[in-house]
């Protein structure tokens, strides 16, 4: 009984886990679209192309753009 009790816990800490994953996720992206939406960037192309990126390549960009373009600022 101890153990099933056990095994309830750790699946719940689990499902906590990969939910706070997912809300840091989300949060990453929409805060890198938003800087990228005020940023000013030397052509306008260049704020367009990122945009994109981040809207297609979701996360993925999100951190590309994070260590390209927000870091290096």
């Amino acid at each position: 009984m101890a153990a099933e009790a056990l095994v309830f816990i750790g699946i719940g800490l689990f499902i906590l886990l990969i939910m706070a994953c997912a809300v840091s996720s989300m949060v990453l992206w929409i805060w890198m679209i938003i800087d990228c939406a005020q940023r000013k960037f030397k052509e306008d192309n260049e704020k367009v192309v990122w945009i994109l990126l981040l809207v297609f390549l979701g996360v993925i960009g999100a951190i590309v753009y994070y260590f390209v373009v927000k870091r290096k600022k």
